[in-house]
């Protein structure tokens, strides 16, 4: 997939099922070559898991159906 992107002036945005209360949360951001990265928010200097835009999306319609 090439090289790790730089994601310093990633623009991250939390999963809309995260509470306010500071509980377990999922952000996303989108990174170069269509891929989407994904850290934990109580640990934004970790690690980071990068995906391909059409995995992430096939994840979260999968998640989505479950959920129904």
């Amino acid at each position: 997939m090439g090289s790790t992107p730089d994601l310093t002036a990633a623009q991250w945005r939390k999963s809309s099922y995260s509470g306010h209360d500071g509980g377990d949360c999922v952000e996303v951001a989108e990174a170069s070559n269509h891929r989407v990265a994904v850290r934990d928010s109580k640990n934004p200097h970790g690690p980071t898991l990068l995906v391909s835009a059409t995995a992430f999306a096939d994840f979260v319609s999968a998640a989505a159906a479950r959920a129904l």
